[in-house]
């Protein structure tokens, strides 16, 4: 993740005299060094017992300050507690009893970071250099970094990209330090304005290393993805994406030292010294704000969720609401049960760990929002894709004065919580294997249906675009016919808590370079495949005529509507169009018929071998595990198994690999394939299941890495691919699956539509 061009730049900028540098540096130590200190002699933190899942996960929202650590699988939380809070847990029947081993381990660790910061191993004893990673973390922007980051994203994407300046953290308002407090803006300048606008905010609550770096990721692919990825481009195009990466720069700060730090760094609270000093900034907006009459935030400036002395007192949170109410206007009404209406445009996300939640209004209130039933659509496809668990943002007992007061409350746009991962200080390994694999695509999700979504959620996904000949690719000359093919899928919400409706797509729509809903859209049918609409997910396809087409690339929409009338997200890919048409194709397989694929000798594996078939979705908790269909809808893939339920036939004992036919390529090509990966994670396995694809460009003697999945839940989907192959290569392509040691999970995988086409 890091940019080495980023270090360096950032070393550049340090434009501050060693002397002074030296002697801020000290005093930093100094301080931190006591803090650490602090929270090692802490000592009233327990082991949470709790009576069912429900209710651990509702006691992870109302206790969320206090939450250190979520072990849903052994049925215990850990918590710092009071004696007034374990009483409150021993009403739901939680079983309480000292963390000893817990205290132990942290403070071994505090004790070994001490140790590190006066050996002058650690880089925050090391002068200047602490803004250059988050210690231990590498995979974590730091406060510097990350802005570092958005302003090289302006310089390289200045059509694409703003950074906007919306106000002060608090220490810098004290004249202290401190930082600005910035915005993202994401959007092509030159596509118009009045775009439908989704707001992210990450890291309010200082402690919650992956939330920014998710942000910033989603940025990424974003703008790495402009003229690449066919979504990426019309969302830039087409909408706004806001991101605030850094709500609480002051506090962030402080925890990237190794401390639990949740407030901002207000001295006049708790303070002026301690861990304990400041506001809870999502307990400070003003909506709602110490609406529960001190149930769902605290009076006392020591506590984790102190409110503030009034609302909207902290700088911090009145940059956000002067901006959420800049980008959209109120379209609910005074009253606490007016609904907004349900063309309302704009989603707000504040992002959050940890608990493994999607969250939506309301949260100071034991009852149903006005906009309840669409929040509830929405966050269950979000669901679907990180595999969490959807759910109203009512704990044990309320909250107030959150962030989504003012953008649901206020003003009626929709507004999630993520709660991402298992711990603050999430791993590395969990971010890239777990964490960013899940939340990036319901990011992108929320980018697509940001125009409406308080219906366009419960409509069909349009999935899988595929356009034959190459033309995604290497291009087709003009008039060259094209077959346009897509899944069309009504059912993609995650049902673990509750169910949600769905229905038989009905329809199937695609549109050349002008998006449905602009004036000028030309919709052409596609037809589904197997003769009619009939099924809650239909494999669809279309001829495409390219005559006219001008030369260049050209984007193609596909939507899908269902028989309730709904038309769903939005997708779109590329169709190039060339001067000259591209020399062929080296490999082409759909696995209609055997081309040489074959399970390998050095499969160890005792169920899951890869079959050639046609792969029928198999649901388990609310994970599919194996798709619905193949990619391109003629009835075959190669994938592990052909199951009827979840667990019948899938990879166990051991590693399941096929290998292809060795391939010769003459000219420069690209390797293109599309691909699922499906697991249930039962939690029997702590690690080593996989799924990965490899190539070979010298026979097998070396592989290079094309899919990497590791040990995570992940709903099945198709997805492309794809790699660039020099000319004269002999390629090998190998695909293997592992279910670990003790083979506990449920685990598919697949490909289909294999090509190396010249460039």
């Amino acid at each position: 993740m890091k940019n080495p061009n980023l270090l360096l730049l950032a070393l550049v900028c340090l434009c501050v005299s060693s002397t002074t540098l030296s002697a801020d540096n000290d005093i930093k130590i100094k301080q931190t060094l006591e803090l650490l200190e602090l929270e090692k002699n802490t000592t009233n933190v327990y082991r949470a017992y709790f009576p069912s899942k429900d209710i651990a996960r509702k006691a992870a929202i109302s206790f969320h300050a206090q939450l250190l650590e979520a072990n849903y699988q052994a049925g215990y939380l850990i918590l710092e507690l009071s004696p007034q809070e374990i009483s409150q847990l021993e009403a739901f029947n939680f079983n309480i009893e000292v963390a000893t081993q817990y205290l132990q381990r942290r403070a071994l660790k505090l004790e070994q970071k001490q140790k590190q910061i006066r050996s002058g191993l650690d880089p925050l004893a090391q002068t200047g250099v602490d803004i250059l990673t988050v210690p231990g973390f590498p995979c974590y922007e730091t406060v510097e970094e990350t802005f570092l980051a958005a302003q090289t994203f302006v310089s390289d994407y200045p059509q694409l990209a703003q950074w906007i300046d919306v106000g002060n953290s608090w220490t810098k308002n004290a004249g202290q330090g401190g930082y600005d407090i910035n915005v993202l803006k994401l959007s092509n300048q030159a596509t118009g304005s009045n775009k439908p606008k989704l707001f992210i905010n990450s890291a309010i609550h200082a402690r919650e290393y992956a939330t920014a770096p998710l942000n910033l990721d989603f940025a990424r692919w974003l703008l790495e993805g402009y003229n690449i990825d066919a979504d990426a481009t019309w969302i830039l195009d087409h909408h706004e994406v806001h991101l605030m990466l850094q709500t609480n720069p002051d506090g962030r700060k402080r925890a990237e030292a190794g401390l639990s730090w949740r407030k901002n760094t207000n001295q006049n609270y708790c303070g002026p010294n301690g861990n304990s000093l400041g506001v809870d900034l999502n307990r400070n907006f003003t909506f709602s704000w110490n609406s529960t009459n001190g149930v769902g935030s605290s009076g006392n400036t020591c506590s984790a969720t102190y409110r503030g002395p009034q609302a909207g007192s902290e700088p911090e949170v009145q940059a956000m609401q002067a901006y959420v109410r800049n980008l959209w206007p109120d379209r609910r009404g005074p009253n606490q049960i007016d609904a907004a209406p349900t063309d309302t445009s704009g989603i707000h996300i504040d992002i959050h760990s940890f608990s493994e939640l999607v969250l939506w209004p309301w949260g100071n209130l034991n009852q149903t929002a006005p906009n309840g039933s669409a929040l509830q659509t929405l966050g269950r496809k979000f669901a679907f894709f990180n595999g969490y668990s959807p759910q109203q943002s009512i704990g044990l007992y309320p909250t107030d004065g959150t962030s989504d007061s003012i953008s649901y409350g206020e003003l009626g746009v929709a507004a999630y919580t993520f709660e991402l991962g298992t711990q603050f200080f999430q791993q590395c390994s969990v971010y890239e294997n777990t964490i960013k694999p899940g939340n990036l695509p319901a990011l992108i999700y929320a980018a697509k249906v940001v125009r409406t979504p308080y219906i366009t959620p419960s409509g069909p996904d349009s999935l899988n675009l595929s356009l034959s000949n190459g033309a995604s690719v290497g291009g087709v000359a003009a008039g060259t016919p094209l077959v346009l093919t897509a899944t069309a899928n009504d059912t993609r919400f995650n049902n673990s808590n509750g169910s949600e409706s769905t229905q038989n797509v009905s329809e199937s729509q695609y549109y050349i370079d002008v998006p449905p809903w602009q004036q000028g859209a030309v919709a052409q049918t596609m037809a589904a495949t197997d003769g009619g609409f009939n099924e809650r997910s239909e494999t669809v396809s279309a001829s495409v005529d390219t005559s006219g087409l001008s030369n260049g690339k050209h984007i193609v929409y596909v939507r899908s509507r269902d028989t309730s009338g709904v038309w769903g997200a939005v997708s779109a890919v590329f169709l190039n169009i060339t001067a000259t048409p591209p020399q062929g194709c080296a490999f082409e397989d759909n696995f209609t018929t055997s081309t040489g694929w074959s399970n390998s000798p050095t499969s160890t594996c005792s169920t899951g071998a890869y079959v050639r078939d046609n792969p029928t979705e198999v649901t388990n908790s609310g994970v599919v595990t194996q798709v619905g269909g193949d990619a391109q809808g003629d009835g075959f893939a190669l994938f592990t198994s052909t199951n009827s339920s979840a667990g019948a036939n899938d990879v166990d004992g051991g590693v399941c690999v096929a290998v292809s036919p060795s391939i010769t390529v003459t000219d420069t090509s690209t390797l293109s394939l599309n691909w699922f990966h499906g697991q249930r994670d039962t939690g029997d396995d702590a690690s080593g299941d996989f799924f990965n694809i490899e190539y070979s460009l010298n026979g097998g003697a070396s592989y290079r890495s094309l899919v990497s999945v590791g040990d995570v839940r992940t709903q099945a989907q198709w997805r492309g691919v794809s790699a660039s192959i020099p000319a004269g290569s002999n390629v090998l392509i190998r695909m293997s699956a592992s279910d670990g040691s003790s083979a506990g999970d449920l685990i598919e995988g697949g490909i289909d539509a294999v090509s190396i086409c010249a460039d």
